[in-house]
């Protein structure tokens, strides 16, 4: 264990500027001290300009309210193209991001190349990529700062260690990605603990918020950080019969789509 707790970051959003104030504060006052945001859409609308143009806004808020001691993470969702998110990333260098996550679609690296040209914010990519190799290029042509592994995605923890060490010769830090539940958390969290190249983890839930019948015992989170847990394994309990009293329900992501009616990233 090379560290004592590892720090976490929430999901922050809201209809108005306000709100997304409001709600930001409301988590620093919880003792979180990292936010993430998400490239605004319009229900399932997106136009890249203007939701561009609406992200400037967002961050620019938020550094007005809460000073600079506290960590912006954006992401991007891979929902834009190099000509839109080129000139964005350039303009958000001012509001000094902790990362912009998947600034543009993972499948062709070399996009990548291009992108690390002409962009000085870091970067974070990788949350969807299911092996080792799909992060080669990536790490041996140092065009990120921070690792996006998922370890329920990549093959585990044990797998999630060699491309945590790999990523450690090239000065990357991980930031592993956590949309999931208790036991994604509690894995994420031992990776971490264990990983002296960390930035800091995604929480979208936080323990106990999600299936406390399920999983009766969960890690602890105390002022937006997780804290190592004093049982064996993972450190949760799991309770098979609340769980085959629970019906399976699939999360259907939102089908993106321009003005004109055609379907864009996601």
């Amino acid at each position: 264990m090379v560290r004592e707790k590892v720090v976490c970051y929430p999901h922050v959003g809201g209809n108005t500027l306000e709100k997304l104030v409001d709600n930001t504060q409301k988590r620093i006052d919880e003792g979180w001290s990292f936010i993430r945001l998400g490239l605004p859409t319009e229900g399932q609308l997106i136009e890249p300009r203007k939701a561009a143009r609406q992200m400037l806004r967002q961050c620019e808020a938020i550094r007005q309210a809460v000073g600079d001691d506290v960590e912006i993470l954006i992401d991007i969702h891979t929902r834009l193209d190099p000509p839109y998110v080129i000139p964005l990333c350039r303009s958000l260098e001012q509001f000094s991001p902790y990362f912009i996550e998947d600034p543009i679609r993972s499948e062709n690296v070399a996009s990548y190349r291009q992108l690390a040209r002409h962009v000085a914010v870091p970067l974070a990519i990788g949350e969807q990529f299911a092996s080792k190799w799909e992060f080669r290029h990536l790490i041996e042509d140092d065009l990120m700062q921070y690792a996006r592994i998922d370890v329920c995605i990549i093959g585990g923890l044990t797998e999630a260690r060699k491309i945590a060490n790999w990523c450690e010769t090239h000065y990357i830090n991980i930031v592993p990605h956590n949309p999931l539940g208790p036991i994604s958390t509690a894995a994420c969290l031992h990776l971490d603990l264990s990983t002296s190249n960390f930035g800091v983890q995604e929480l979208v839930r936080s323990p106990n918020s999600i299936l406390p019948d399920v999983f009766p015992v969960q890690v602890s989170l105390v002022d937006g950080h997780l804290l190592p847990p004093e049982m064996p394994g993972l450190g949760i309990v799991f309770d098979e019969k609340a769980a085959l009293d629970q019906s399976f329900r699939m999360e259907i992501p939102p089908q993106l789509h321009q003005s004109d009616g055609s379907f864009t990233n996601w």
